[in-house]
């Protein structure tokens, strides 16, 4: 594990030694951040003193031959008037003199071509960017970041946390074959599924609920999507503690981007063991087999009913929500490992399960993003939106901050999922990788994919992002502006705003 970086998932640590003191701070203070990749200005740059030198340099050529020929057939005069070089008069010392003299001209020539003063002007000019970036909020670390920014054709951005506000509360929700308004209120709540839904809340999570010194009010915390289910269940009646108190943790498959989902295997106190699932609402119900109903009685779910949930979940995505779905199963207690060192490798089972919840989370959009966005098609910056969401969400979220225009849903590729992308081969994705406006379900993988690619095609791209998925993506980028209202900023990140 040495030298690893955890990319996500919980736990507790004992910090010995950080900075220089450890083996991986010495080994990163030997080497630097830069790759040594030009930016998109100094590719220039080196271009035009390319073609200012060749220039300089064929001109200083032709000079001199033309000065030489007249010098040797006497049209080149002293300031008398009078011939400098006469056949057969003019000493070898003063015909060198005045080669010398000739060849002095066309050093001088190029010399003079070498634009020595445009680094200084360009340096300069990149630091009256900054200065004018940092009046519009916006910090940047690296003076170079300013000019390739400007040098941007494409921005794949992240959609929760950067076109959105990345604050989230359950608006919608789907229990026992019913819409439930308002998604809170318990009344007509079967007592079977509230109980199933606050066990596996209060424990698949990364979350917390304690109460606030100060006011005594329950406070939440865990990120937005947590925070949002976790406020949700404590609506619903869930008391945290008590919940957590009344069964053991066995193991814990961790949420990742990959999976879209995560899972928690309980032993409670009467020794019955509730495995619970959640994750993207289309994914954990693809694993249901069953249901309950408002009596509280467990249904088949026929493909009927899978239809039913399917529009649910098209109709919230439809209206810009996340759509997340809550399922569990029971296990046998003799089919879980007793050893602690099996019971880690251990493979918690997603089948036959049964299907308690489905919610919609509104995440509403930031203000002004659709005028941000219409700024930089303006400019012949095209924005794309790369998501984890479902392609449903997606393409309404991209459709209200404008990156989709009217009409730009039929056509092909425009909206593509990342499994659908990630099944391309290299060449085939260049063909199609300019039509791309939304990635859904995309994966950290398929994120660095669209970036290699678009930068074969040769997009100067930046990439936005605020979480661990965006990592691989942005290391590939020659620019990664951060928009966050935190002061958390990635180690990679060049600009941010603040």
């Amino acid at each position: 594990m040495s030298g690893c970086k955890v990319a996500d998932g919980y736990g507790t640590m004992l910090v010995t030694a950080v900075g220089l003191n450890t083996e991986w701070g010495l080994v990163m203070a030997t080497i630097s951040e830069d790759n040594g990749e030009e930016t998109p200005l100094q590719v220039r740059l080196n271009g035009v003193a390319t073609f200012i030198g060749k220039v300089g340099l064929a001109v200083a050529v032709l000079v001199f031959l033309i000065l030489i020929i007249r010098f040797f057939t006497g049209h080149t005069e002293d300031k008398y008037g009078k011939p400098m070089f006469k056949a057969g008069k003019t000493s070898v010392g003063d015909a060198f003199n005045g080669i010398v003299k000739i060849f002095a001209i066309a050093v001088t020539i190029v010399v003079v071509a070498v634009p020595e003063g445009l680094p200084l002007a360009v340096t300069l000019t990149l630091a009256y960017s900054m200065r004018k970036m940092m009046a519009d909020k916006a910090l940047v670390r690296r003076l170079s970041a300013c000019e390739t920014m400007g040098s941007a054709t494409t921005i794949c951005s992240d959609k929760t946390g950067t076109l959105t506000l990345n604050q989230m509360t359950v608006v919608k929700a789907f229990i026992a074959g019913e819409s439930r308004e308002p998604p809170d209120t318990t009344e007509g709540l079967p007592p079977v599924i509230q109980a199933l839904l606050v066990e596996g809340i209060s424990q698949n999570t990364t979350g917390s609920v304690c109460k606030s010194k100060g006011s005594g009010e329950m406070e939440v915390t865990g990120s937005p999507t947590e925070k949002a289910i976790l406020s949700w269940a404590l609506k619903l009646g869930m008391n945290f503690d008590d919940e957590r108190s009344k069964s053991s943790v066995l193991h814990v498959f961790t949420f990742n981007s990959e999976k879209k989902r995560g899972g928690v295997a309980l032993k409670r106190s009467d020794s019955e063991v509730h495995i619970h699932w959640k994750g993207a609402a289309e994914i954990i119900l693809d694993l249901c087999k069953t249901w309950i109903d408002s009596s509280g009685s467990v249904q088949e779910m026929t493909p009927t009913k899978v239809d039913e949930n399917k529009k649910i979940i098209e109709g919230m995505a439809a209206a810009t929500l996340r759509c997340i779905a809550f399922a569990y199963r029971t296990c046998d207690l003799h089919n879980v490992p007793v050893d602690e060192e099996q019971r880690q490798s251990w493979q918690i089972p997603e089948d036959n399960l049964t299907l308690l919840a489905i919610v919609g989370i509104k995440d509403p959009c930031r203000p002004n993003v659709r005028e941000a966005v219409h700024i930089c098609q303006k400019a012949g910056v095209k924005v794309r939106m790369v998501t984890g969401d479902n392609i449903y969400t997606a393409k309404a979220i991209a459709t209200e901050c404008g990156i989709l225009q009217p009409g730009e849903d039929t056509e092909q590729y425009a909206i593509i999922e990342g499994r659908d992308f990630r099944s391309y081969s290299e060449d085939e994705r260049l063909k199609f990788v300019d039509k791309i406006c939304v990635m859904g379900r995309s994966s950290p993988t398929d994120k660095l994919y669209l970036v290699q690619a678009l930068r074969k095609r040769g997009h100067v791209v930046a990439v936005t992002g605020d979480g661990t998925n965006d990592a691989p993506a942005l290391h590939e980028t020659l620019v990664y502006p951060w928009v966050s209202k935190e002061r958390k900023l990635p180690r990679k990140a060049q600009i941010s705003s603040f």
